[in-house]
Parts: C-alpha cells; sequence; structure tokens
C-alpha cells in the first residue's frame, strides 16, 4: 500500500512538473479582428519567440468580448486591450478621463474577478473620435459633438457590431450629448466605414485616433467637449498562471510598449491597410528598427 501511494504521489508531481512545462512552453497570443491588432499581436509573438519562447498564434478571434471570453477561458493566453474598452466594455464602471483612474479600475477589477494582470500600458492612446466629412461639417458648422447632437436626427451613423451597446457608444452619445440619429449602419471591419463615408452612404462614424484615414480622406475629428470618452491606452493582458510559469513574460511584453505612441501605430497600420503588406513583417521590422529583435 505504501509503495502504491509513493507512486501516485510521484506520477501526480511528474504530471504537475508536466503541465507546468508545458505552460512554460506554449503561448497562446490572441487578437482582436483589426489591423492595429494584429500588428501589436505579432509584435508580442515575436519577442515572446526570440527568448525561446514557443508561441501559438490565435490571430483576428473577434470582437472585444470574444477575446475577453476567450482569454478568461484559456483559449489564450494574452492579448492587447484597451483601458477604455474594457471599462465600458467588460467592467461597466462608470467613465472617466483620468488615465490613471481608468487603467487601476480596470486592472483591479480583472485581477479580482478573472485572475487576469493588465500590464503596464504603451503610448498609444487609441481614442474613439466621431468624424464626418468636411463637406458636413461646413454645412452645419460642425466642430464638436455638442454642434453634432442640434443635427443629429437629420444624419446616417456608421459603426461596429459594439458601438450601439457600449457606454462609450451611442447610448453614451444620447446620455451625455441627447445625439439621436436617423440611422444606424453596422460594419464588420473599421475601413468600411471611410469607404462608406467616402462614398456618402453615412454621414457620420466612429473612428479611432490611430487610423491613417483621418487625416487622408478629408475627414473632421469631432471634439469630445463633454468628455464622454475614456482614455483608450493599448496594453498586454495575461492570464496570471502564465506569468508565474513565465516570470520574463511581463518584461518582454512591456518593452515593446515603450517603443509605441499614436503617430508611430498610424504609419504602422497604413503599411498593411495602404501598402499591403503583412502585419507579421511591418511588427518585426518595427522591434529590429527599435533594437528589440537582432537584424
Amino acid at each position: 500500500m505504501k509503495n502504491w501511494t509513493k507512486g501516485i504521489f510521484a506520477a501526480g508531481i511528474m504530471a504537475a512538473a508536466m503541465f507546468q512545462s508545458a505552460s512554460a512552453e506554449t503561448i497562446k497570443v490572441g487578437s482582436k479582428n483589426f489591423t492595429e491588432q494584429f500588428i501589436l499581436a505579432e509584435m508580442y509573438a515575436a519577442v515572446l519567440e526570440n527568448a525561446g519562447i514557443t508561441v501559438e498564434r490565435k490571430i483576428n478571434l473577434g470582437g472585444t468580448l470574444i477575446a475577453h471570453q476567450a482569454l478568461v477561458a484559456g483559449e489564450i493566453d494574452l492579448y492587447p486591450e484597451y483601458t477604455g474598452t474594457a471599462l465600458a466594455s467588460v467592467v461597466k464602471g462608470e467613465m472617466s478621463t483620468d488615465a490613471e483612474k481608468v487603467y487601476t479600475q480596470v486592472k483591479d477589477f480583472y485581477a479580482k474577478q478573472f485572475n487576469l494582470t493588465w500590464l503596464k500600458p504603451s503610448g498609444i492612446n487609441n481614442g474613439y473620435v466621431i468624424v464626418v466629412r468636411q463637406e458636413t461639417a461646413q454645412a452645419n458648422n460642425l466642430k464638436s459633438l455638442s454642434d453634432l447632437a442640434k443635427v443629429s436626427k437629420t444624419l446616417v451613423f456608421g459603426g461596429g457590431a459594439e458601438f450601439p451597446d457600449r457606454a462609450d457608444g451611442l447610448p453614451g452619445l444620447k446620455r451625455v450629448y441627447d445625439a439621436e440619429f436617423k440611422e444606424f449602419k453596422q460594419f464588420a471591419k473599421l475601413g468600411l466605414r471611410y469607404d462608406a463615408l467616402e462614398q456618402k452612404d453615412i454621414d457620420v462614424a466612429n473612428g479611432a485616433a490611430t487610423d491613417w484615414q483621418i487625416g487622408s480622406k478629408n475627414l473632421v475629428p469631432l471634439a469630445d467637449d463633454k468628455g464622454l470618452f475614456p482614455p483608450y491606452y493599448v496594453a498586454p493582458v495575461v492570464r496570471q498562471d502564465v506569468l508565474m510559469a513565465n516570470p520574463k513574460v511581463a518584461e518582454l511584453l512591456e518593452a515593446v510598449g515603450t517603443h509605441l505612441d499614436n503617430e508611430k501605430m498610424r504609419v504602422l497600420n497604413a503599411k498593411v491597410e495602404t501598402d499591403h503588406e503583412e502585419a507579421k513583417d511591418v511588427a518585426v521590422e518595427f522591434l529590429k528598427e527599435n533594437g528589440l529583435l537582432p537584424k
């Protein structure tokens, strides 16, 4: 009986060691379903691989809640997320324009509720930007969201699948600005909204601060004069068990963020969307240029 018990105990230790070794050797990197996410996920994957860690890529999972659920379920081990998006879609907390307050609120909630860790945020603050065509802005004297609210019932809004339900989406525009639109048209891909604006299929769209299109398609971003939108700093969100098994992961991922800001991200996004380069190639080139990968 004693030998049998020892055998079971030894087998248990071996199984635990094998599990820990597996989680230390393979990390599943995920992303949401747009260009910036693809590039960031490829950056994370590349620095991990350069450190000798085997990576499984699960790119283009879907929207925020799909990626979040995959992380909680262990289908992925990490992905890039935005503080304001997490606050609105997952935490469902009080909106704030204080970047540190939003980050702390999100970080604490994820740790307690999901055993997930928000690492240090990057320099990318990819906030929502509401845009209109230049001619629409001129015809209606639009400079701010307060101006937009005065004529919103005559305009068609185009946005992503999450925007009608998010606290910082259509409900927020109604709550803070009393803005209601003639119609809402949903677009699966971000770039399609800008095409629809250009083709006059819609009049207003929600974009993001790092979208290259805003500066190149005669679009006017409207000022959020009442502070609806929170900060949207991007950071890696990682399962706590993965960080415990792989202590160097946090340092590797956070190093990527120190080299990024909105202007650099716009350039990287444009390389993929206008120059048709692969997200992986763009990511690796950037990492090499900034000394995070050997040339």
